[in-house]
């Protein structure tokens, strides 16, 4: 059996709250959902199809093919279910493997125990039917087995992700306090921004947000800055398919010559380190960089779209005080400058947000790290009240 080109459960994982995103992703590549949970959702695909939604997703995590589903009560149910399987047929004999795993079970207090079990079971299996073994090792560059085990129940998955899709590998510098990349997509996804007119992104840090923000505008997928995916350590790999999907990408890149996206950042130092991942990322000439305060950064009265900031969230008092001034100056600067924008403010603490003077129209729920956020949508009203209409577009 070719698992390449046999259709098996698929779970997409991704980062708590990103799942209504991430749906929507997998909608417009033409997939069917057929479960979606809070950190992922469940479809049907072959390997082949594995490596189309691995080089498309800008919010998932990991794409796991299921191998099989089992009843285990004990880390020895778990060896003896996957010493019977074919490993021979998944993994190369001279060839580099690791396991992760996610383990709820009463048996079990280290994952790690668990992981040892399953690297057992293909370790002996491997001996048992060719004399050889494969060498082993929590570095995600080979051939990687996912292990789900809940209370008696369990699945064994080939991981063909390896490293998370949901850092897109362009940035180089992370600098302070970074947002996820796939967290980035999911609020530009979230906001109304049509991906055709201005998108203002003052405070920017390292850049990640005004990065996405072109990578979507422009349909520039996250597999075009990797070079390697577990898929590609799976026995039956075709090269031939993997690049067939990499020219799809290529060919589905907009030209955007009029998009205009501003960043700006007080610091010169997360300039510079903004602008060197934006080239890493191949998007440097559609970002406009500057170094200044947030309240001298450029709003465009033409072609007007959205106002989007991540300021810092304060866990000090002396922090906070100061912080509530910047959030009364971040309402100042979209109230006296911003009309006919949408402003959206993405932050982890509601209190700061109170000092912004406006209503929020829209709060939308995220989570970074173990902060609790939210994504603040203000629409900013150009003379007399008006509604809005834009819509984001669908990713092409």
């Amino acid at each position: 059996m070719s698992y390449f080109t046999t259709p098996s459960r698929v779970i997409i994982t991704c980062h708590k709250r990103l799942a209504p995103y991430l749906e929507q992703e997998v909608k417009d590549l033409g997939f069917d959902i057929e479960e979606a949970f809070v950190t992922g959702l469940r479809i049907k695909a072959s390997i082949n199809e594995c490596i189309k939604l691995n080089l498309n997703l800008y919010c998932a995590s990991q794409v796991l093919y299921s191998l099989g589903s089992f009843t285990a009560h004990h880390p020895d149910d778990v060896y003896r279910f996957l010493l019977q399987m074919p490993w021979e047929d998944i993994i190369a004999g001279e060839g580099y493997f690791s396991v992760t795993s996610n383990v709820q079970n009463p048996t079990i207090n280290n994952s790690m125990f668990a992981n040892l079990r399953v690297k057992d079971a293909i370790v002996d299996r491997f001996r048992d039917k060719k004399g050889t073994r494969p060498t082993t090792g929590s570095d995600l560059i080979g051939t990687v087995i996912h292990l789900f085990w809940k209370n008696d129940s369990a699945e064994i998955f080939i991981d063909t992700s390896g490293d998370s899709l949901a850092r897109h590998s362009y940035r180089k510098i992370p600098g302070r306090a970074p947002m996820l990349e796939a967290l980035a997509s999911a609020t530009i996804l979230a906001s109304r921004w049509d991906r055709n007119s201005t998108f203002i992104n003052p405070m920017c840090g390292s850049g990640t947000l005004a990065i996405e923000a072109a990578l979507i505008a422009t349909n520039s997928r996250p597999g075009l800055f990797r070079d390697n995916f577990a898929f590609m350590h799976v026995l039956g790999y075709d090269q031939e398919i993997y690049y067939a999907e990499q020219d799809k990408l290529e060919q589905q890149i907009r030209e955007l010559p009029g998009l205009r996206i501003i960043a700006t950042d007080y610091s010169n130092v997360a300039i510079a380190n903004a602008k060197k991942n934006a080239i890493a990322a191949g998007v440097a000439e559609l970002i406009e960089f500057e170094c200044c305060d947030f309240a001298d950064t450029e709003v465009p009265k033409e072609n007007k779209g959205v106002f989007f900031i991540n300021p810092e969230y304060g866990d000090r008092l002396g922090e906070i005080a100061e912080l509530e001034e910047t959030y009364a100056r971040i309402g100042d600067f979209m109230k006296q400058k911003c009309g006919g924008y949408f402003g959206y403010v993405f932050t982890g603490n509601l209190d700061l947000a109170k000092k912004i003077g406006l209503k929020a129209k829209r709060r939308i729920e995220f989570y970074t790290s173990t902060i609790d956020c939210r994504l603040l949508e203000y629409e900013l009203y150009e003379g007399t009240r008006r509604e809005f209409n834009k819509e984001p577009a669908p990713l092409a």
